[in-house]
Parts: C-alpha cells; sequence; structure tokens
C-alpha cells in the first residue's frame, strides 16, 4: 500500500497541480461486495500495473479470483496467476478513467490484495474530493437543496480528513461513510465543488464532525453516546427543524407456534419463518455469533425498558429474554433461552436490528397479551448534524453555513486549501 500511495500521490500532483495539499484517500471496499473470493471487472481509459507480464484492456471482461490463497486473473482466452497483490493506476484521475467492479465504476486507483486466503479485498485510492462526489449521494437525497448537500459535504469532508490522519482502516460502510464510488449526480458534485477544501474547526482544530439521519427532534452529547469529555459544540438541545421521524415496533411473543415445530419431523423447524422475520433475522445473527447453529426465534418471552435516561432524553438500559430452538454439532436439538436484564440499549439494540430499533428516544413500551409495542423517534445516535433537520433548514431558506452553525455551534468554516 505504501507504494501504491507514492505513485498516486505523484500522479495527483500532476493532475491537480493547482491544489497540491488535497488529501489522499484510501477505502476498503467491502459494503456492496460483501466478502466473495470472484470479482469482475473492466477498465475505461489506460491503466498501468506493476506485473511486467500482464496488463488490462479497455472494454474486454475479466474475472478476478482467489485459488489456494494467491491472485489469478483471466478473461476469454487465458488464465494469468498475479504475483502479490493486483494494482491498477490510471493514467490520470478523472471521468475518462474508471475501474468497473462488478460493474460499479471506480475513480482513482486500486489494490487488489488476498483477505484471510480465501477473498478478494479490493482498497481504492483517490483524492478526497473525488471521494466525496462518492459519498454524500449515499448518505442523503441527492435531490435534497443544494444547501443541505453542502452542510452534509462539510461534515463529510471534515470526518474523512480526521480519520486519514488516523491509524483506522476506513472501509465505505456506515462504520466510516458510506461511499459508492464513482456517482455522476450534479447536485451532490456541484456541492462538493463549490465547497472545495472546506471543514468545520474548533479552535483551529478539525472536529469529529458526526451527524445522523434524525435526531428526533432533541440533539444528544457526544459524552452520553461515546463518553469521553463533553465538546461544546455538540450541546443537548431542542431542534424545531428535525421532522422527528417517529417509528414503531411491533414484536410478536410468539414467534413460531408448537404446531409449526412438529415433533418428530427431523429439522422440519429450519423451514419454518417467525412472525417478524427481519428482527429473527438480527436475533438469529447474534446467535449465531455466539456459537448457537442454526437457531430459530420461539417466542419473545420479555422485553422491558428502563425508566433511566440521559439529558438528551435517550433510554439508558433494558432486558430482553428469547427462547430459541437451535442444533448441537451432534444434531441434537435443543431449546434454549438467552436473557439480558437490565442492560446498556447498546447491547438489546444490536439484537433487534438497527433499522427497526432506530434510536434510543423511545417514548412508549406497551405489553399486549400477543406483543410488545414500541415507540420512538428519530433514527441514530443524533449527536452533531440531523440530515433530516439540515434539509428542512435548506427548504425553510438557510444557507448551509447557517446549517453548521446551528448544529455545531461554537465551530468555524476553515479553507484548508
Amino acid at each position: 500500500m505504501i507504494l501504491l500511495f507514492f505513485l498516486v500521490a505523484c500522479m495527483s500532483s500532476v493532475i491537480h497541480a493547482e491544489e497540491p495539499d488535497e488529501k489522499m484517500i484510501t477505502v476498503k471496499l467491502k459494503n456492496y461486495l460483501k466478502d466473495t473470493d470472484e470479482l469482475q471487472l473492466q477498465i475505461k481509459g489506460s491503466y498501468q500495473t506493476l506485473s511486467p507480464t500482464f496488463s488490462l484492456k479497455e472494454g474486454v471482461n475479466y474475472t478476478l479470483f482467489v485459488k489456494k490463497g494467491k491472485l489469478y486473473i483471466s478473461d476469454a482466452k487465458e488464465v494469468f496467476k498475479l504475483h502479490g497483490d493486483f494494482i491498477l493506476i490510471p493514467s490520470a484521475i478523472d471521468e475518462e478513467h474508471l475501474i468497473y467492479i462488478n460493474d460499479q465504476p471506480y475513480m482513482g486507483a486500486m489494490t487488489f490484495t488476498v483477505e484471510d486466503k480465501h477473498h478478494i479485498r479490493p482498497y481504492n485510492q483517490l483524492p478526497l474530493e473525488d471521494y466525496l462526489k462518492g459519498v454524500v449521494p449515499n448518505e442523503v437525497f441527492p435531490s435534497w437543496h443544494l444547501n443541505a448537500l453542502k452542510a452534509q459535504t462539510l461534515a463529510a469532508r471534515t470526518y474523512a480528513y480526521i480519520h486519514s490522519n488516523s491509524k483506522a482502516e476506513m472501509d465505505d460502510t456506515i462504520r466510516f461513510q458510506v461511499y459508492g464510488g464513482y456517482t455522476p449526480y450534479e447536485n451532490t458534485n456541484k456541492a462538493v465543488e463549490e465547497t472545495e477544501g472546506e471543514i468545520i474547526t474548533y479552535r483551529n482544530k478539525p472536529i469529529n464532525a458526526f451527524y445522523s439521519a434524525s435526531n428526533g427532534g432533541i440533539t444528544e452529547s457526544n459524552t452520553n453516546v461515546w463518553g469521553g469529555q463533553d465538546k461544546p459544540y455538540f450541546p443537548i438541545k431542542e431542534d424545531p427543524y428535525d421532522p422527528e421521524q417517529p417509528w414503531k415496533i411491533e414484536l410478536n411473543k410468539v414467534q413460531i407456534s408448537k404446531s409449526q415445530l412438529i415433533y418428530g419431523a427431523p429439522f422440519h423447524w429450519l423451514t419454518v419463518t417467525e412472525k417478524n422475520d427481519d428482527i429473527a433475522n438480527s436475533i438469529r445473527q447474534y446467535l449465531t455469533n455466539q456459537g448457537y447453529i442454526s437457531a430459530q426465534i420461539v417466542s419473545i418471552d420479555e422485553f422491558e425498558i428502563n425508566k433511566e435516561q440521559t439529558e438528551g432524553k435517550r433510554k439508558v438500559t433494558g432486558s430482553i429474554a428469547v427462547t430459541f430452538i437451535h442444533r448441537s454439532f451432534g444434531d441434537m436439538i435443543f431449546f434454549d433461552q438467552i436473557s439480558l436484564k437490565d442492560e446498556p440499549l447498546k447491547k438489546i439494540r444490536p439484537m433487534i436490528g438497527g433499522t427497526q430499533f432506530k434510536s434510543y428516544l423511545i417514548e412508549s413500551v406497551q405489553e399486549e397479551k400477543d406483543r410488545y409495542i414500541i415507540k420512538g423517534k428519530g433514527y441514530g445516535h443524533g449527536v452533531g448534524m440531523s440530515q433530516w433537520g439540515a434539509s428542512e433548514m435548506a427548504n425553510a431558506g438557510k444557507d448551509y453555513k447557517e446549517i453548521i452553525a446551528f448544529y455545531y455551534p461554537s465551530t468555524e468554516i476553515t479553507k484548508i486549501y
């Protein structure tokens, strides 16, 4: 990766001579590609490889695959064994030079490496501004007002700038920022270009510009979410612009009835679908991580949220109990129960799934005869900027600097190049 960085950095200093301080970003691609031992490749424009015996041709379909821990690439005629990582370097970083991985285009350079001896892992390296053009339309709707897109761009640029200087390996998932490669959206590209080099700073230092989809009408402090010292630019305050995004979960107590289990029919229960199948899938993944094999969710026996809450009105602890059926290594079948009692909600929420259990801003939990009904507001941690709130501010006539000032008070906008 050091060699790739050096080559692309030198190339970038020629292509972007007017902005020599623009950062290069390296992104691990896993969100869309997952774990795979085979990828389809195609290039547009001219690319160099570091292989003296092999080069890619424009318009030709290639298959890159792993065999016995080694990388191979094939076209319609031949198979080539690659020695070490496979690196592609464009002769220019622009829209005329793209790498297509499973039909998804990416700008910049690419390194393909073998991960865990079985999977192909691409690393995309490109200038920060081009990276942002692949982030902003994947974090918000590209049809939003330009000032909302600019506010999102500043938050995304600042976040990327901070993390590019850290030891953490950035990827293209929500763990960092969702990056979709080359995305030719006019509005989001304009938002990036018209704010080029601008980041959010506090006392001349860039901030961790956190944001979430919706804060439910009230922001949260960084301390209440991640601990550490309170930051003055992450206060708890009412947000009149956030549309609150109300949500509701209905958890059925009985997920699989006894009549569906059909005792005596070997492993019939593996074909049964739970009543809350999305939530059951999340719980099943949790159980798999705990070492249980082929688990099916029989019932949710308890669900409770305690009264304790933060100053930002987010709930803190709760309880859940789940009965499930699973198979042992010897094909024996067991009924079992897992229970979390008065535990932090950050342990319970992943069991239910973040796309259903959208925030800790919970308004009520109602127990009925056959189900639990949970109601809440917001989507995400609520720290920093609300993306939907920024959209509403822009629609109300606020420009992006006013949006930044509202969600990150006491900060400044600084142009770094």
